[in-house]
């Protein structure tokens, strides 16, 4: 797969791969287990190329190609692949004005082009996910070496597979760049904590939280389990490892002098969305005791008070409006 060249075949990158489907992949049956992956889409789909979903072989599925009509009969055909040993290619048209009416009746009119992957044949996929996950963007390829054979990389590996007959469009090559999950630091825990976490970590972020209070410690159980857990306090938490190159921050201690502190310390970091949960009147009470400079380097990068205004009061209403901002930032809906 090295050989591939830019010039010759385009990257398309990826920029939501859902994370639940990556590990899900990476923990699977391989004996039993398939990964339907789109590598290219036409008209009007519900996922572009890129997209994934597991099939375990048990009755479990992890992602989704369609609106669910579509899903049986992929997972009939992911299902052999992997009993088969070999890629299959897939592919589902449903342009034509039958299409509406008839069969699966999705009522969309594209095409999708799957490849249906046989995990127990690409040993090493766990520790590529792994790598992905700690924030390795992977670039995953496909190219026919043959008419019956299909090469496979992820990462630094490679794969040699036997294949259906391998589609005209995947002869030269297909390239995906499946960027790493972003990532978030949650600066103190609170109410809003066991609705929060769940939204985020679903929607495929990787999160570290600062958090010494043994009120709010994971371990109680109070506060659902972060990917990383820093039992410290917000200034030396900014020197982990878990939270260099974090994509967003939430300051949400519910304490005047801890949120001072992640501040103060945040404003030192290159992290581009800081968000402050409270009301502007607390922001302003925050600024009047931080040097001149920290509220300088805070600047744009700070939004107070943090979430989408969706209506609604209590935990769950707060939590759901800053898991819908990040969305939105994540994907440049909003600055």
């Amino acid at each position: 797969m090295r050989p591939m060249k830019d010039d010759v075949i385009p990257i398309a990158p990826v920029a939501d791969v859902h994370r639940t489907v990556m590990e899900a992949a990476a923990s699977a049956d391989d004996a039993h287990a398939a990964l339907a992956l789109v590598v290219d889409t036409e008209g009007s789909t519900y996922v572009r190329a890129g997209a994934m979903a597991l099939f375990d072989g048990q009755g479990g599925q992890v992602g989704w190609l369609s609106g669910g009509c579509l899903e049986p009969e992929i997972e009939t055909r992911a299902l052999a692949a992997a009993q088969a040993g070999q890629v299959d290619w897939m592919e589902l048209d449903t342009r034509a004005d039958e299409d509406l009416l008839s069969g699966s009746a999705v009522g969309c009119r594209g095409r999708l082009l799957l490849a249906l992957l046989p995990l127990a044949w690409l040993p090493g996929w766990t520790r590529a996910v792994e790598a992905w996950r700690d924030g390795t963007d992977l670039e995953l390829t496909l190219r026919s070496v043959g008419e019956q054979r299909i090469a496979l990389g992820l990462g630094q590996t490679d794969w040699r597979l036997p294949s259906t007959p391998v589609p005209g469009q995947v002869q030269a090559g297909v390239r995906l760049l499946l960027k790493a999950p972003p990532r978030m630091v949650l600066f103190g825990a609170g109410p809003e904590t066991p609705w929060l976490l769940p939204l985020l970590r679903d929607a495929g972020w990787v999160i570290t939280l600062v958090e010494r209070r043994p009120r709010w410690s994971p371990d109680t159980g109070v506060t659902p389990m972060p990917d990383h857990w820093e039992a410290r306090t917000p200034a030396a938490g900014v020197m982990q490892p878990s939270v260099a190159g974090a994509d967003a921050a939430l300051v949400m201690h519910h304490n005047f002098e801890l949120d001072r502190e992640a501040l103060e310390a945040l404003a030192a970091s290159d992290i581009p969305f800081i968000g402050l949960l409270g009301p502007r009147r607390r922001r302003d009470d925050l600024f009047r005791l931080l040097p001149a400079a920290a509220v300088s380097a805070l600047g744009k990068r700070l939004r107070s008070p943090v979430g989408l205004d969706l209506g609604g009061r209590g935990a769950q209403a707060i939590a759901l409006s800053i898991a819908a901002q990040l969305q939105a930032w994540h994907h440049g809906r909003v600055a």
